[in-house]
C-alpha cells in the first residue's frame, strides 16, 4: 500500500468540466485543484509526494507541484481513483525495454482533448482528407496515436481518408488526386515511413501538409529533426514540415507548424526543470532557456497530470517550446523524437 488511505471527498466530475475551460488566467488554479485531487486519489503519486514531504497546502504555484518521473508508468499502475480501464495505451519501446502503460478511465476525455486541439490548430477535420502512414504503430492494438488518427479519419468523412501501410503506389495516387482537386490533405506519419515514401515518390505538394510524429524504431539511420525536415521539404517542395508531440502517458498533444517549435492547447503546459536539480522548475522565461521537459496535462485527471519527461528542450517566452532530444542515460523509445 502506498501512503495513507485516500478517502478525501474531492469531486472529479467538476474538474473534468474545468479542463477544457482552462486559459492563461485560470490554469494555475485548475492545476492546483487537480493536484489536490490526485494527491488524495492516486496511491502512487500520494506516496511520491509524501516521500518528498509535500502536501497540497504547501503549494500555491504550479511550478512547485511535484512532477512524477515518467518511468513510473513502466513500473506502477498510475491511476487516480479506482476503475476498470476503458483502454490501456502502451508505448512502442523496443523488445529490450519495459513499455509504459497508461490506464485510461474514459476514452471520451481523450477524444475531447485531441479533437479540440486539432480544431484549434487545423480547423474541423471535416475540411480535410486525413491520411495515416503509421505502419509500426498499426501493428499494436494499444497505440494512442492510432486511436487519435483513426478518430480524426472518421471525423473527416472523406472517402480517401484512412491508413496506408506500405501501399506507396496507392498513397501517391491518392495524394496526387487530392492535389488536383485542391483538397486540403494531412499526411501524418512516423518518420521512417515518411522518409521511405519521400525517396520513392518525390512530388510537389501545394495542398498537402506533411506531419511527422517522430520515430525511427531502428528502421533507418538516426537523423536530426533538421535533417529529416530538410529531406522531406526537398522531396515534397514544401516550405515547412509539421510535427506532432505526444506520448503514451499523456492525453494531450502539441503541434508544430514548422522549425520544430511546438505550441500547446490551453489545458496543456510545458515547463522546464534543471537537469541536475529536478526541483528547480520554470514555468516561464524572459528569454529562451534549456532544460529537461516537465508537462502539465490537465486532461490526465485519472492518471497523473504532472509528468517529468525524459526529453530535453528549450522554452521560449511565449510558452512555445522545442524538443532537443533525449536526456542522457534514459531508455530510447520507439516513438522518441530525434536528438538535434
Amino acid at each position: 500500500m502506498y501512503g495513507q488511505k485516500l478517502n478525501q471527498p474531492v469531486k472529479d466530475t467538476e474538474l473534468v468540466q474545468k479542463v477544457f475551460a482552462a486559459n492563461a488566467e485560470n490554469f494555475n488554479s485548475i492545476a492546483l485543484e487537480i493536484f489536490n485531487f490526485q494527491f488524495h486519489h492516486n496511491l502512487v503519486y500520494n506516496e511520491y509526494c509524501r516521500l518528498l514531504k509535500i502536501v497540497p497546502g504547501d503549494i500555491t504555484n504550479m511550478a512547485h507541484i511535484p512532477f512524477l518521473p515518467i518511468h513510473f508508468f513502466k513500473t506502477h499502475s498510475v491511476v487516480s481513483t479506482s476503475f476498470e480501464p476503458a483502454a490501456i495505451f502502451e508505448s512502442s519501446g523496443t523488445t529490450q525495454n519495459i513499455n509504459s502503460k497508461h490506464r485510461v478511465k474514459d476514452l471520451t476525455l481523450y477524444e475531447n482533448s485531441f479533437t479540440r486541439t486539432f480544431d484549434l490548430f487545423y480547423g474541423v477535420p471535416g475540411d480535410w482528407c486525413i491520411i495515416g502512414l503509421l505502419p509500426s504503430y498499426l501493428e499494436r492494438q494499444q497505440s494512442s496515436l492510432v486511436v487519435m488518427v483513426d478518430k480524426l479519419v472518421q471525423l473527416s468523412h472523406h472517402p480517401c481518408s484512412g491508413f496506408y501501410l506500405n501501399e506507396f503506389d496507392k498513397l501517391q495516387a491518392v495524394i496526387m488526386e487530392q492535389e488536383k482537386r485542391k483538397q486540403k490533405t494531412l499526411l501524418i506519419g512516423v518518420t521512417f515511413a515518411l522518409l521511405d515514401f519521400a525517396e520513392l515518390f518525390p512530388m510537389k505538394l501545394g495542398h498537402t501538409i506533411i506531419m511527422e510524429t517522430g520515430g525511427m524504431k531502428g528502421r533507418r539511420k538516426e537523423m536530426t529533426r533538421q535533417q529529416v525536415h530538410e529531406n522531406l521539404r526537398k522531396a515534397f517542395q514544401q516550405e515547412n514540415i509539421h510535427s506532432e508531440y505526444g506520448m503514451t502517458e499523456l492525453l494531450s498533444q502539441a503541434y508544430s507548424s514548422g522549425n520544430g517549435i511546438f505550441k500547446t492547447a490551453p489545458w496543456m503546459k510545458v515547463l522546464l526543470r534543471e537537469e541536475d536539480d529536478p526541483f528547480a522548475v520554470y514555468d516561464k522565461a524572459d528569454k529562451s532557456i534549456n532544460g529537461a521537459i516537465n508537462i502539465i496535462d490537465l486532461a490526465n485527471i485519472y492518471s497523473c497530470s504532472f509528468i517529468a519527461t525524459e526529453d530535453a528542450g528549450k522554452l521560449y517566452p511565449d510558452g512555445s517550446f522545442e524538443v532537443m532530444g533525449r536526456l542522457d542515460n534514459t531508455d530510447v523509445r520507439g516513438c522518441s523524437l530525434m536528438a538535434v
